[in-house]
């Protein structure tokens, strides 16, 4: 017995009288019977009248009944009878009595409500889950669009719909997927600032729009629309803020009513997960991108490094120790070295202006141009030049230049010969420990008049040292910005000038190292130096 049929009873049983409720699912519908515990169970006439908190009386085969209105969301009648002539009893305790089963009546019509409403929101919550689903197996958007399109179009009824994802680069919103009529042709891309397309106006705002059938009716929008359309943006939740990604459009719904404020909170919902996807893939691209660029400059560092040669390649006539540390993965300082015959040897060093990549272009020509051109000739200018001639129009092209100090050391004339087009770090140290610069000839590659210059001086075998090194070096900064400067690079060629070149390549670095202490390098930097064994 259900808790209506219980307090019905208790009541027929306290005062000896029948009592039955009736009810009617909606106006014009019939009227039924809810529970009874006797007396007449016939529908009262004229019902539906009957609405005031006072009973009316009637009478009936089994004798007179009080019926009264049941207050509530429920359209319910309470009968009670037979009654006695004298029924102030019992009309007293059906105030009592009417109440309480305005309550039963409230209780139970919730939570019939609440099993309905229930049964709505499991579709939408299912919806949710299955678009996580899908986007949690997909790799891009474009994989799991249509499913999503069609998942999303079916919970709320409609036919016609489209996906949309902004286009940054190009100011427009680009169909992914869309569910259109066949006579209207394929869905095209809508400018972001059309005035006319609803799906424009709403990635412009932020905020989703339900436009009715005839408003704003967009050419551009006709492949998926079909009367009234509901407008959603497609968003990613930030801290600062939604960041607009894209637009969800629904249209003609079977039913013909109209979408809903559930439908709206409902596609609201799928928009945001579809935004977060869509950024979370587009941050996947980029860590993608950077990994495969890091991979990439490591092959590029691993390949530059080969281009350039080992210390040991002028041996046994010298020593020569060479280090390069680009500031990138790539950069544009370099070193040659050559055997020339008859007791000569060639050292190059050079700096691009620049670093990365494009440097290291310029750097790899002139790598290729100088082991050609300094088997050719003993000249120091003759051998510039035609790398020069090679590297002219590619230095044009890029609008930079090249310092470069090229240097023929002949043992059996005790010179040096050099060429040296603006590059500033270039000396001998002397038995004396007194560094001098090999000034000078000409100015940078690229900058200046193509006719350049031989310098000439002498060279102790025995006890000189050429040190050669770009203003990587020199310009090295603490974390205060402070550059190292030349002198204290020369004071350590001045200490070290007796030892192995390699010991005095590793005493240069670790003053570098020392001042920058956990600064990056901002430019590259490279080191040669050479001795007679």
């Amino acid at each position: 017995m259900s808790d209506i049929g219980v307090a019905l009873h208790a009541f027929s049983e306290a005062y000896g009288c029948g009592a039955t409720l009736w009810t009617q699912a909606a106006p014009g519908a019939t009227v039924e019977v809810a529970a009874t515990s006797g007396g007449d169970v016939t529908p009262p006439e004229g019902f539906a009248d009957i609405t005031g908190p006072e009973p009316r009386l009637r009478e009936t085969a089994l004798g007179a009944q009080l019926v009264v209105r049941v207050p509530g969301r429920t359209r319910a009648w309470l009968g009670i009878g037979p009654v006695p002539d004298d029924d102030s009893d019992v009309r007293r305790w059906l105030r009592v009595l009417v109440p309480v089963l305005g309550e039963l009546l409230q209780a139970r019509w919730e939570a019939s409500h609440a099993a309905d409403e229930l049964m709505e929101r499991y579709e939408e919550i299912n919806l949710l889950y299955s678009i996580s689903e899908i986007l949690g197996r997909t790799v891009t958007l474009d994989d799991a669009a249509r499913t999503i399109l069609l998942e999303v179009s079916d919970t709320v009824g409609a036919d016609f719909g489209a996906l949309l994802v902004h286009d940054a680069a190009a100011g427009l919103l680009r169909p992914v997927t869309s569910l259109r009529s066949v006579t209207a042709g394929p869905a095209v891309p809508i400018p972001i600032d059309d005035p006319i397309a609803v799906s424009a106006r709403v990635f412009r705002t932020r905020h989703a729009l339900l436009v009715n059938a005839g408003v704003l009716e967009s050419p551009l929008e006709a492949p998926f629309r079909s009367g009234a359309m509901l407008s959603v943006p497609i968003t990613w939740t930030t801290p600062e803020g939604g960041i607009p990604l894209g637009v969800v459009c629904l249209s003609g719904r079977r039913s013909g009513d109209n979408f809903t404020a559930g439908d709206e909170k409902l596609v609201s919902a799928v928009g945001s997960q579809i935004g977060t996807a869509i950024q979370n893939a587009r941050l996947v691209r980029a860590s993608l991108d950077q990994e495969r660029l890091q991979s990439e400059m490591r092959l590029a560092h691993d390949l530059q490094m080969k281009l350039l040669p080992s210390g040991e390649v002028v041996a046994p006539e010298a020593l020569c120790a060479v280090r390069v540390e680009p500031a990138e993965g790539v950069g544009g300082d370099f070193y040659n070295l050559f055997h020339l015959g008859n007791g000569r040897i060639g050292v190059l060093v050079g700096d691009v202006s620049s670093h990365g990549y494009r440097a290291a272009l310029i750097m790899a020509l002139v790598m290729s141009a100088s082991a050609i051109h300094a088997q050719t000739t003993a000249d120091p200018a003759e051998t510039v030049t035609a790398i020069f001639a090679t590297l002219d129009e590619e230095l044009r092209e890029t609008e930079m230049f090249l310092s470069l100090c090229y240097c023929v050391v002949d043992r059996e004339a005790r010179t040096i010969r050099w060429t040296n087009t603006g590059h500033p770090h270039a000396f001998t140290v002397g038995a004396d420990g007194v560094p001098q610069r090999l000034e000078a000839t000409d100015p940078p590659l690229g900058l200046g008049p193509e006719d350049l210059h031989v310098a000439e001086r002498a060279w102790d075998p025995e006890h000189d040292v050429l040190a050669l090194f770009t203003d990587g070096i020199t310009d090295a900064r603490n974390a205060r910005g402070e550059a190292l400067g030349e002198r204290a690079v020369l004071d350590v060629l001045r200490a070290r000038r007796k030892e192995v070149p390699s010991r005095v390549v590793d005493g240069v670095f670790a003053l570098v190292e020392g001042h920058m202490g956990r600064a990056k390098p901002h430019d590259d930097q490279a080191v040669v130096v050479l001795r007679h064994s």
